[in-house]
């Protein structure tokens, strides 16, 4: 018997040996590491920043819109959640990121810890967060590594976010693609960063709503797809747009529109403790077949639109042969490379901002392509084949040229006020 039970502890100990020292050896920054100084200029970051109303005193706490990949602000939440908050009367800001939201998600992750930093510093209050495929996912970017901004904020509330990466860029991005496609594949080394350590924390409450027919952020069948959380301390539920509604179809470009059952969920995490309830949504929500804020009379008008610039945004954006390497911060001990670059002055990735699309508006996405039951849209791969055609078309539309692009007349929607 003896034997046995020392056998068995023998067998025990070696298992758990490997995972002690492999916990222990982690090349990445321990959780509560203070972050690094911001790489972006101040001026930068300022005019990235618009709130729809002065913090200043506000009854409630405000609202960060993020954007998907290939978007901004406008096109991305313009003509919906925008319009449904100012219904509301509930204040929010919105925040513009390099290229369109296709540049270094590193870089990006910097707007996002300003954002959250002056916001909570002007309405002195926690911050919510609602954020589109990678704007679902770039927050807790800011939050992994600036530990401070942990504190400042309430709710992260995530639409078809690409917590995990998908496989559509995994296979699409071989040659060049723009930073953040790379970023956002499956198999990219940012996601081995950014979820080491923990996926949340305590005193955030995160909602991750995925679509099961979503065809972009892939796997998301369930649960254990690449949207859902699950590591950490932070209370968190991962709920389908068909746990609410079976017979709900969206796919990615609606989740971030027009589809009333993400919508439902994030104002139910919003004005609940903790996050959002299946339970607590009316079956009424099923027969919806807009949210809140879109106009059914212009809604085919702004949808157009919206995907126009899916191709146009990637036409214009910058592309690179590989994945960006991990900003240094991320690693426990700093590898030879950033060692030999703390002394050049202003590195590759604070120079990245160049051209960035900071204070303009535009669509797009990879994060964002689909196809709906009103207008279908191409996969990844077709968008990165019309965007190689538009670069080489002489006279092709630009974003501004297809953003002024309203329509006219009695049903007619004026530009959105920045």
């Amino acid at each position: 018997m003896k034997r046995l039970l020392l056998a068995l502890l023998c067998a025990v100990t070696a298992l758990l040996l490997p995972a002690q020292a492999a916990a222990g050896t982690s090349p990445y920054a321990p959780l509560d590491r203070p972050g690094p100084a911001l790489s972006v200029g101040a001026a930068e970051l300022a005019a990235s920043l618009h709130c729809s109303t002065s913090l200043a005193g506000i009854s409630r706490e405000p609202i960060l819109l993020v954007p998907g990949t290939n978007l901004d602000p406008q096109p991305n939440f313009g003509w919906n959640y925008e319009r449904a908050f100012d219904a509301l009367h509930w204040p929010y800001c919105s925040v513009t990121l390099p290229h369109h939201t296709m540049g270094d998600v590193q870089v990006a992750g910097e707007y996002v810890v300003h954002a959250l930093r002056t916001m909570a510093a002007q309405s002195a209050r926690k911050v919510e967060v609602l954020g589109y495929s990678q704007g679902g996912m770039l927050p807790r970017w800011a939050l992994r590594w600036w530990p401070d901004t942990r504190a400042l904020v309430d709710d992260v509330v995530g639409l078809d976010p690409s917590n995990h990466g998908t496989l559509d860029a995994q296979v699409a991005c071989q040659a060049q693609c723009p930073p953040a496609f790379w970023q956002q594949a499956s198999n990219a080394h940012f996601y081995d960063a950014l979820n080491s350590g923990a996926e949340t924390f305590a005193g955030i409450d995160y909602t991750v709503v995925f679509s099961r027919t979503d065809e972009i952020v892939v796997p998301n069948l369930d649960a254990n797809g690449s949207s859902s959380l699950h590591t950490g301390a932070g209370p968190t539920v991962n709920v389908a747009v068909q746990d609410v509604c079976p017979a709900d179809v969206s796919e990615h470009l609606a989740m971030g529109s027009y589809d009333a059952v993400g919508y439902a969920l994030a104002v139910d995490a919003f004005t609940h403790a903790g996050t959002a309830s299946a339970a607590r949504i009316a079956q009424t929500v099923c027969t919806q077949p807009l949210q809140p804020g879109v106009d059914p009379s212009t809604f085919a008008t702004h949808y157009a639109n919206y995907v126009g610039y899916i191709g146009q945004s990637a036409a214009e954006s910058p592309e690179v042969s590989a994945e960006p390497p991990l900003a240094c911060y991320v690693y426990a001990k700093a590898p030879a490379r950033c060692n030999a670059a703390a002394g050049a002055g202003k590195t590759q990735r604070a120079a990245e901002h160049s051209g960035s699309s900071a204070g303009t508006v535009a669509h797009g996405a990879l994060a964002a392509t689909g196809s709906t039951p009103l207008l279908p849209v191409a996969g990844v791969a077709t968008l990165l084949a019309a965007a190689a055609l538009l670069r080489r078309r002489p006279g092709a539309p630009s974003q501004a040229d297809l953003l002024t692009s309203r329509p006219t007349g009695p049903g007619a929607c004026p530009p959105v006020p920045r």
